[in-house]
Protein backbone atom coordinates (compact mmCIF):
# COMPACT_ATOMS: atom_id res chain seq x y z
CA UNK A 1 0.00 0.00 0.00
CA UNK A 2 2.66 2.14 0.78
CA UNK A 3 4.82 1.58 -2.50
CA UNK A 4 1.44 2.28 -4.58
CA UNK A 5 1.19 5.32 -2.79
CA UNK A 6 4.67 6.48 -3.00
CA UNK A 7 3.95 5.40 -6.70
CA UNK A 8 1.37 7.50 -7.26
CA UNK A 9 2.88 10.62 -5.98
CA UNK A 10 6.06 10.44 -7.96
CA UNK A 11 3.40 10.30 -11.31
CA UNK A 12 2.06 13.33 -10.27
CA UNK A 13 5.16 14.99 -9.76
CA UNK A 14 6.37 13.88 -13.04
CA UNK A 15 3.25 15.10 -14.66
CA UNK A 16 3.37 18.35 -12.66
CA UNK A 17 6.84 18.29 -13.92
CA UNK A 18 5.69 17.93 -17.37
CA UNK A 19 3.29 20.06 -17.50
CA UNK A 20 5.31 23.09 -16.29
CA UNK A 21 7.88 22.46 -18.80
CA UNK A 22 5.31 22.16 -21.37
CA UNK A 23 4.08 24.87 -20.64
CA UNK A 24 7.35 26.99 -19.96
CA UNK A 25 7.80 26.30 -23.83
CA UNK A 26 4.56 27.23 -24.62
CA UNK A 27 5.55 30.49 -23.26
CA UNK A 28 8.71 31.28 -24.81
CA UNK A 29 7.21 30.39 -28.25
CA UNK A 30 4.62 32.58 -28.00
CA UNK A 31 6.86 35.45 -26.34
CA UNK A 32 9.04 34.87 -29.49
CA UNK A 33 5.64 35.57 -31.61
CA UNK A 34 4.55 38.47 -30.02
CA UNK A 35 8.48 40.12 -29.38
CA UNK A 36 9.06 42.04 -32.74
CA UNK A 37 12.66 41.93 -32.59
CA UNK A 38 12.82 37.72 -33.32
CA UNK A 39 11.76 38.92 -36.76
CA UNK A 40 9.48 37.37 -39.10
CA UNK A 41 9.08 34.12 -41.50
CA UNK A 42 9.49 34.37 -45.40
CA UNK A 43 6.24 33.13 -47.03
CA UNK A 44 5.09 30.50 -48.42
CA UNK A 45 5.86 31.89 -51.92
CA UNK A 46 9.36 32.84 -51.21
CA UNK A 47 10.04 29.44 -49.74
CA UNK A 48 8.72 27.61 -52.73
CA UNK A 49 10.75 29.93 -55.03
CA UNK A 50 13.87 29.37 -52.77
CA UNK A 51 13.67 25.56 -53.11
CA UNK A 52 14.80 26.03 -56.99
CA UNK A 53 18.08 27.29 -55.57
CA UNK A 54 21.30 25.35 -55.37
CA UNK A 55 21.61 26.63 -51.95
CA UNK A 56 18.25 26.01 -50.50
CA UNK A 57 18.14 22.07 -49.59
CA UNK A 58 14.82 20.71 -47.31
CA UNK A 59 14.00 24.53 -46.38
CA UNK A 60 17.37 25.60 -45.16
CA UNK A 61 20.56 28.07 -46.98
CA UNK A 62 23.42 25.55 -46.91
CA UNK A 63 27.23 27.06 -47.45
CA UNK A 64 29.00 26.04 -50.72
CA UNK A 65 31.15 23.92 -49.17
CA UNK A 66 30.30 21.26 -45.83
CA UNK A 67 30.28 23.55 -42.66
CA UNK A 68 30.18 22.82 -39.66
CA UNK A 69 29.18 25.24 -36.75
CA UNK A 70 31.17 23.21 -34.26
CA UNK A 71 33.81 20.97 -35.23
CA UNK A 72 36.72 18.83 -32.93
CA UNK A 73 38.80 21.64 -31.51
CA UNK A 74 41.62 18.87 -32.06
CA UNK A 75 41.33 19.24 -35.81
CA UNK A 76 41.83 22.92 -35.77
CA UNK A 77 45.36 24.04 -34.25
CA UNK A 78 45.28 27.25 -36.24
CA UNK A 79 42.52 28.95 -34.45
CA UNK A 80 42.31 30.15 -31.03
CA UNK A 81 42.42 28.03 -28.01
CA UNK A 82 39.72 28.23 -25.71
CA UNK A 83 40.00 25.12 -23.99
CA UNK A 84 41.58 26.35 -21.21
CA UNK A 85 40.26 29.09 -18.32
CA UNK A 86 38.80 31.74 -19.14
CA UNK A 87 41.19 34.91 -20.52
CA UNK A 88 41.45 37.70 -18.10
CA UNK A 89 41.29 40.65 -21.05
CA UNK A 90 38.16 39.87 -22.61
CA UNK A 91 36.60 42.71 -22.08
CA UNK A 92 38.97 46.40 -21.90
CA UNK A 93 39.50 47.62 -17.78
CA UNK A 94 38.29 50.71 -18.98
CA UNK A 95 36.52 52.84 -21.67
CA UNK A 96 38.19 52.21 -25.15
CA UNK A 97 39.27 55.69 -26.39
CA UNK A 98 36.61 56.48 -29.36
CA UNK A 99 36.48 59.42 -31.69
CA UNK A 100 34.21 62.64 -31.63
CA UNK A 101 32.01 61.92 -35.17
CA UNK A 102 33.24 64.71 -37.50
CA UNK A 103 29.53 64.98 -39.44
CA UNK A 104 30.88 67.97 -41.77
CA UNK A 105 33.28 65.54 -42.76
CA UNK A 106 31.15 62.56 -43.32
CA UNK A 107 29.25 65.43 -45.27
CA UNK A 108 31.29 65.97 -47.88
CA UNK A 109 31.50 64.50 -51.29
CA UNK A 110 35.01 63.20 -50.63
CA UNK A 111 34.36 59.18 -50.48
CA UNK A 112 35.03 57.91 -47.06
CA UNK A 113 34.74 55.32 -44.01
CA UNK A 114 33.68 55.67 -40.95
CA UNK A 115 33.59 52.54 -38.18
CA UNK A 116 30.99 52.34 -35.61
CA UNK A 117 32.29 49.34 -34.15
CA UNK A 118 32.12 45.63 -34.72
CA UNK A 119 31.14 45.48 -38.04
CA UNK A 120 28.79 48.68 -38.70
CA UNK A 121 30.37 51.19 -41.13
CA UNK A 122 28.98 54.74 -42.25
CA UNK A 123 30.26 54.88 -46.21
CA UNK A 124 30.07 57.80 -48.70
CA UNK A 125 30.45 56.19 -51.66
CA UNK A 126 29.60 59.32 -54.64
CA UNK A 127 28.30 61.45 -52.44
CA UNK A 128 25.95 58.56 -51.28
CA UNK A 129 25.49 57.49 -47.19
CA UNK A 130 25.28 53.94 -46.82
CA UNK A 131 25.29 51.76 -44.12
CA UNK A 132 26.50 48.72 -43.23
CA UNK A 133 25.70 46.26 -40.70
CA UNK A 134 24.12 48.87 -38.24
CA UNK A 135 23.84 47.41 -34.51
CA UNK A 136 24.24 50.77 -32.63
CA UNK A 137 22.09 49.28 -29.97
CA UNK A 138 23.93 49.10 -26.49
CA UNK A 139 22.96 45.26 -26.25
CA UNK A 140 23.06 42.54 -28.84
CA UNK A 141 20.09 40.42 -27.61
CA UNK A 142 16.41 40.58 -28.94
CA UNK A 143 15.28 42.28 -25.43
CA UNK A 144 17.34 44.81 -23.74
CA UNK A 145 17.75 43.46 -20.36
CA UNK A 146 19.78 40.02 -21.77
CA UNK A 147 22.38 40.15 -23.88
CA UNK A 148 26.12 41.01 -24.51
CA UNK A 149 26.63 44.58 -23.44
CA UNK A 150 28.43 46.73 -25.87
CA UNK A 151 31.92 48.28 -24.57
CA UNK A 152 32.25 51.57 -22.46
CA UNK A 153 33.83 54.24 -24.81
CA UNK A 154 35.54 57.55 -23.65
CA UNK A 155 32.93 59.19 -25.36
CA UNK A 156 28.90 58.58 -25.63
CA UNK A 157 28.81 59.39 -29.36
CA UNK A 158 26.29 56.37 -29.53
CA UNK A 159 23.12 57.38 -28.05
CA UNK A 160 21.93 59.65 -30.80
CA UNK A 161 24.05 58.50 -33.54
CA UNK A 162 20.92 57.85 -35.60
CA UNK A 163 19.66 60.91 -34.95
CA UNK A 164 22.64 63.15 -36.25
CA UNK A 165 23.24 61.13 -39.42
CA UNK A 166 22.67 62.77 -42.63
CA UNK A 167 19.64 60.90 -44.75
CA UNK A 168 20.76 57.49 -45.69
CA UNK A 169 20.76 56.10 -49.06
CA UNK A 170 20.95 52.80 -48.71
CA UNK A 171 21.50 49.91 -45.56
CA UNK A 172 23.20 46.89 -46.47
CA UNK A 173 22.75 44.17 -43.55
CA UNK A 174 25.13 40.66 -44.32
CA UNK A 175 23.01 38.71 -42.29
CA UNK A 176 20.40 38.23 -39.74
CA UNK A 177 22.44 37.56 -36.61
CA UNK A 178 21.33 39.90 -33.52
CA UNK A 179 25.13 41.95 -33.54
CA UNK A 180 24.46 42.56 -37.28
CA UNK A 181 21.11 42.94 -37.96
CA UNK A 182 19.62 45.19 -35.14
CA UNK A 183 15.90 45.29 -34.59
CA UNK A 184 16.26 48.51 -32.29
CA UNK A 185 18.23 50.06 -35.23
CA UNK A 186 16.76 49.28 -38.28
CA UNK A 187 13.39 51.00 -36.49
CA UNK A 188 15.26 54.09 -36.15
CA UNK A 189 15.91 54.41 -39.64
CA UNK A 190 13.11 53.49 -41.39
CA UNK A 191 12.60 57.24 -41.54
CA UNK A 192 15.88 57.88 -42.28
CA UNK A 193 17.19 55.27 -45.07
CA UNK A 194 15.99 55.21 -48.16
CA UNK A 195 16.25 51.58 -49.23
CA UNK A 196 17.59 48.58 -47.41
CA UNK A 197 19.67 45.72 -49.24
CA UNK A 198 19.53 42.26 -47.82
CA UNK A 199 19.85 38.54 -48.31
CA UNK A 200 16.99 36.04 -49.44
CA UNK A 201 14.72 36.07 -46.46
CA UNK A 202 15.62 39.15 -44.52
CA UNK A 203 13.36 41.08 -45.89
CA UNK A 204 10.57 38.85 -43.75
CA UNK A 205 12.08 40.65 -40.29
CA UNK A 206 12.14 44.26 -42.12
CA UNK A 207 8.43 43.60 -43.08
CA UNK A 208 7.81 42.69 -39.33
CA UNK A 209 9.69 46.05 -38.52
CA UNK A 210 7.60 48.33 -40.48
CA UNK A 211 10.10 48.76 -43.81
CA UNK A 212 7.83 49.13 -46.60
CA UNK A 213 8.35 46.19 -49.39
CA UNK A 214 9.20 48.84 -51.67
CA UNK A 215 11.90 50.07 -49.98
CA UNK A 216 13.88 46.54 -49.65
CA UNK A 217 16.01 44.69 -52.84
CA UNK A 218 16.45 40.70 -51.96
CA UNK A 219 19.36 39.41 -53.54
CA UNK A 220 20.95 35.61 -54.00
CA UNK A 221 24.69 35.44 -53.89
CA UNK A 222 26.26 36.48 -57.29
CA UNK A 223 23.10 38.72 -58.36
CA UNK A 224 24.02 42.07 -59.21
CA UNK A 225 21.82 45.73 -59.24
CA UNK A 226 22.11 48.94 -59.79
CA UNK A 227 21.32 51.51 -57.20
CA UNK A 228 21.65 55.23 -57.57
CA UNK A 229 24.71 55.33 -59.93
CA UNK A 230 26.20 51.76 -57.48
CA UNK A 231 26.89 48.46 -58.45
CA UNK A 232 25.74 46.30 -55.83
CA UNK A 233 26.83 42.49 -55.60
CA UNK A 234 25.31 39.75 -52.59
CA UNK A 235 28.66 37.65 -52.52
CA UNK A 236 28.84 34.31 -50.78
CA UNK A 237 30.52 33.48 -47.26
CA UNK A 238 30.54 30.49 -45.26
CA UNK A 239 28.41 31.21 -42.35
CA UNK A 240 24.94 30.65 -41.09
CA UNK A 241 21.50 32.75 -39.97
CA UNK A 242 18.89 32.19 -37.87
CA UNK A 243 17.26 34.79 -34.83
CA UNK A 244 16.22 31.81 -33.10
CA UNK A 245 15.97 27.72 -32.06
CA UNK A 246 13.61 27.67 -35.23
CA UNK A 247 14.63 29.39 -37.95
CA UNK A 248 18.41 28.18 -38.28
CA UNK A 249 19.32 29.26 -41.73
CA UNK A 250 16.21 30.10 -42.91
CA UNK A 251 17.60 33.48 -44.21
CA UNK A 252 20.76 33.58 -46.61
CA UNK A 253 24.29 35.36 -45.06
CA UNK A 254 27.21 36.80 -47.06
CA UNK A 255 28.81 39.94 -48.22
CA UNK A 256 28.65 42.50 -50.24
CA UNK A 257 30.60 44.56 -53.06
CA UNK A 258 29.61 47.96 -53.56
CA UNK A 259 31.02 49.88 -56.58
CA UNK A 260 31.55 53.19 -57.49
CA UNK A 261 33.02 55.52 -59.90
CA UNK A 262 36.08 56.18 -57.87
CA UNK A 263 35.73 53.13 -54.78
CA UNK A 264 35.23 49.26 -55.18
CA UNK A 265 34.56 48.19 -51.77
CA UNK A 266 34.14 44.38 -50.64
CA UNK A 267 32.89 43.56 -46.68
CA UNK A 268 32.92 39.79 -46.16
CA UNK A 269 30.67 39.49 -43.89
CA UNK A 270 30.94 36.80 -41.12
CA UNK A 271 32.43 33.66 -42.61
CA UNK A 272 35.26 31.11 -42.37
CA UNK A 273 37.91 30.68 -44.88
CA UNK A 274 37.62 29.59 -48.46
CA UNK A 275 37.82 29.29 -52.06
CA UNK A 276 34.92 31.70 -52.26
CA UNK A 277 37.59 34.38 -51.94
CA UNK A 278 39.47 33.92 -54.94
CA UNK A 279 36.14 33.45 -56.92
CA UNK A 280 35.46 36.99 -56.05
CA UNK A 281 38.54 38.70 -56.49
CA UNK A 282 38.94 36.86 -60.05
CA UNK A 283 35.40 38.19 -60.97
CA UNK A 284 35.40 41.65 -59.07
CA UNK A 285 38.87 42.43 -57.81
CA UNK A 286 40.73 44.74 -57.43
CA UNK A 287 39.14 46.67 -53.98
CA UNK A 288 40.81 49.83 -53.20
CA UNK A 289 39.37 48.62 -49.45
CA UNK A 290 38.41 45.61 -47.77
CA UNK A 291 36.53 45.36 -44.55
CA UNK A 292 37.17 41.57 -43.61
CA UNK A 293 35.98 39.79 -40.45
CA UNK A 294 38.90 38.40 -38.21
CA UNK A 295 37.65 38.58 -34.47
CA UNK A 296 35.82 36.40 -32.18
CA UNK A 297 37.28 33.40 -33.05
CA UNK A 298 37.16 29.87 -31.81
CA UNK A 299 38.52 25.96 -32.76
CA UNK A 300 34.67 25.42 -32.36
CA UNK A 301 33.61 27.50 -34.80
CA UNK A 302 37.05 27.23 -37.13
CA UNK A 303 34.86 27.17 -39.94
CA UNK A 304 32.25 29.56 -39.82
CA UNK A 305 34.58 32.66 -38.24
CA UNK A 306 38.06 33.79 -39.47
CA UNK A 307 41.23 33.62 -37.42
CA UNK A 308 43.07 37.42 -38.20
CA UNK A 309 45.95 36.06 -40.32
CA UNK A 310 43.07 33.90 -42.70
CA UNK A 311 41.56 37.65 -42.95
CA UNK A 312 44.96 38.78 -44.02
CA UNK A 313 44.85 36.20 -46.64
CA UNK A 314 41.29 36.52 -48.00
CA UNK A 315 42.51 40.08 -48.10
CA UNK A 316 44.67 38.68 -50.20
CA UNK A 317 42.92 36.48 -52.07
CA UNK A 318 39.84 39.06 -53.57
CA UNK A 319 43.02 41.28 -54.88
CA UNK A 320 42.46 44.11 -52.39
CA UNK A 321 44.98 46.83 -52.17
CA UNK A 322 44.11 48.44 -48.61
CA UNK A 323 42.22 46.21 -45.39
CA UNK A 324 40.22 46.67 -42.55
CA UNK A 325 39.91 44.03 -40.16
CA UNK A 326 36.21 44.28 -38.43
CA UNK A 327 34.04 42.20 -35.86
CA UNK A 328 35.93 43.97 -33.17
CA UNK A 329 35.74 46.88 -30.68
CA UNK A 330 32.50 46.31 -29.59
CA UNK A 331 31.06 42.75 -28.03
CA UNK A 332 33.36 40.03 -27.12
CA UNK A 333 31.98 36.94 -28.25
CA UNK A 334 34.76 34.63 -27.44
CA UNK A 335 37.29 33.96 -25.49
CA UNK A 336 40.34 35.40 -26.63
CA UNK A 337 41.21 39.55 -25.51
CA UNK A 338 39.34 41.72 -26.74
CA UNK A 339 42.23 43.79 -29.09
CA UNK A 340 44.14 40.56 -29.68
CA UNK A 341 42.62 40.20 -33.39
CA UNK A 342 43.90 43.73 -34.01
CA UNK A 343 47.37 42.92 -32.89
CA UNK A 344 47.33 39.29 -35.03
CA UNK A 345 46.34 41.08 -37.97
CA UNK A 346 48.75 43.70 -37.84
CA UNK A 347 51.67 41.47 -37.37
CA UNK A 348 50.31 39.18 -40.31
CA UNK A 349 49.90 41.94 -42.11
CA UNK A 350 53.47 43.25 -41.95
CA UNK A 351 54.45 39.84 -42.75
CA UNK A 352 52.45 39.84 -46.25
CA UNK A 353 53.10 43.22 -47.10
CA UNK A 354 49.40 43.98 -46.36
CA UNK A 355 48.36 47.82 -46.15
CA UNK A 356 46.39 47.37 -43.21
CA UNK A 357 44.35 50.59 -41.46
CA UNK A 358 42.84 50.24 -37.81
CA UNK A 359 41.47 54.23 -37.36
CA UNK A 360 39.37 54.62 -34.37
CA UNK A 361 35.71 53.72 -33.90
CA UNK A 362 34.15 56.97 -34.95
CA UNK A 363 37.22 58.30 -37.21
CA UNK A 364 36.26 59.13 -40.65
CA UNK A 365 38.96 58.36 -43.11
CA UNK A 366 38.80 59.30 -46.53
CA UNK A 367 39.35 56.64 -49.04
CA UNK A 368 40.61 59.39 -51.77
CA UNK A 369 43.91 60.10 -49.65
CA UNK A 370 46.54 57.86 -48.55
CA UNK A 371 45.56 54.93 -46.94
CA UNK A 372 48.24 54.27 -43.81
CA UNK A 373 48.38 52.26 -40.69
CA UNK A 374 47.96 55.06 -37.38
CA UNK A 375 51.49 55.03 -35.58
CA UNK A 376 49.79 55.38 -32.41
CA UNK A 377 47.81 51.80 -31.64
CA UNK A 378 44.57 53.51 -29.84
CA UNK A 379 43.46 49.87 -28.31
CA UNK A 380 46.90 49.96 -26.21
CA UNK A 381 46.03 51.84 -22.54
Amino acid sequence: MIQKVKQIKLKKIVLHSFLLLVLFCAGIILFMNIAPAFGGDPTSEQKEAYQQLSNYVDGHFVNELPTSVFVDSSETPSANDSSGSEVVDRNPASPIPVSTIDWNQINRKNDSLTWLGHSAYLLSIDDKKLLLDPMLSPVASPVSFVGINRYEYSEDIMSNIIDEMPPIDAVFITHDHYDHMDYQSIVKLNSKASHFFVPLGCEAHLIRWGIPEEKITELNWWEETEYEGLTVVLTPSRHGSGRDLFSIDTTLWGGWIILGSKTRVYTSGDGGYGPHFEEIGNQYGPFDITLMEGAQYDQRWAEIHMIPEQAVQAHLDVNGETMMLMHWGAFTLANHAWNEPIERALEEANKREVNIIAPMIGETVLLDSELETSPTSWWDF
